[in-house]
């Protein structure tokens, strides 16, 4: 049921005197906003489909062995880091242990839950091109209970020349992560935006690919390049990589760009595309600054809910444990 506000709205009168009247109006909550309208099961949400009920996920038992997800777009600024952060905090609240994993030499995922990047002397980059580090003791514990970071800081930039003479060296990665594997059931690499070395490193360790893709016309010019590049990498490196889906972010109902975008999407890519989308809301960079996620910043507000039915989407494909 909609609250009611009561306001008083003063108004003139012949005689110069002000008569007061009180006027009903209902009260907007955060998820009334324009373009952030919650969308129930069984009714049509902004991808065109009907939404289907994701329940929430049984407790595990035990965790792992890890399924590894790369959150990739060669596009910038289309909300892989947004997303990195909120989706691991989202399965980490279903009682998953989430490893995220900051493979953007920007460093903006460690910054974002609050890693003092520029203190740190060993980063996944030390891992990539050194000897003798146990990933262990590079993993840094959030304020997020069950999400951990293995952080990255401007070092990272140099790791795609150092690795270009190395054998094997789309498998680096793969190879940092194997001993810790078994201690997570979800880890999340945020690639950086390019289809370099860093991300093809990611691609091969992975066992699927989220697509973050903002409701906008050039950033979907590229996903059919990511999805070319996904299938090649499945042909000669890794059999087993698969795209999880889609995710439609900053998304704005009041828009017929963005529902037009969205639509789009939908007929090219069809199931691929997850039902949950991510609307634009300004929370999202409040809670940047603030370094933690949007589902402890402001855990009532419709975009954290979002990321939730996301984790939920995510576990009701499979995608996670």
């Amino acid at each position: 049921m909609t609250d009611v506000v009561t306001t008083a709205i003063e108004s003139p009168t012949a005689d110069g005197s002000a008569a007061v009247a009180a006027v009903e109006a209902p009260e907007r909550t955060p998820a009334q906003l324009p373009g952030t309208q919650g969308v129930g099961a069984g009714q049509v949400g902004p991808t065109g489909r009907v939404m289907p009920n994701f329940p929430d996920p049984q407790p595990l038992r035990s965790h792992g062995p890890a399924r590894i997800i790369a959150m990739c777009n060669q596009k910038g600024g289309v909300g892989k880091t947004t997303s990195t952060i909120n989706l691991g905090a989202a399965l980490a609240e279903c009682g998953r242990k989430v490893l995220l994993v900051d493979f953007d030499p920007q460093g903006a995922l460690s910054v974002g839950l609050g890693v003092p990047t520029y203190e740190l002397d060993v980063t996944i980059y030390n891992l990539l091109v050194e000897q003798g580090h146990d990933v262990r003791g590079v993993v840094k514990h959030t304020r997020t209970e069950g999400l951990d970071i293995l952080p990255a800081n401007i070092d990272l930039s140099a790791a795609e020349v150092q690795l270009v003479g190395e054998v094997a060296r789309e498998t680096v990665l793969a190879r940092v992560l194997r001993p810790i594997a078994d201690e997570y059931d979800v880890v999340l690499i945020d690639c950086q935006p390019s289809l370099g070395l860093l991300t093809v490193n990611a691609l091969t360790a992975a066992h699927g690919v989220i697509i973050p893709l903002e409701c906008e016309f050039f950033a979907m010019r590229g996903v059919a390049l990511l999805v070319e590049t996904i299938d090649k990498i499945r042909d000669r490196l890794n059999p087993r990589l698969q795209v999880d889906g889609i995710l439609a972010t900053m998304f704005d109902s009041r828009t017929l760009h963005s529902r037009e975008v969205v639509r789009s999407v939908v007929d090219h890519f069809g199931d691929l595309v997850f039902h949950t989308v991510i609307s634009r809301t300004v929370k999202f960079p409040d809670s940047s600054l603030a370094a933690e996620p949007i589902t402890t910043y402001a855990s009532t507000h419709s975009a954290a809910e979002a990321y939730r039915q996301m984790a939920r989407e995510l576990i009701a494909r499979g995608g996670a444990a």
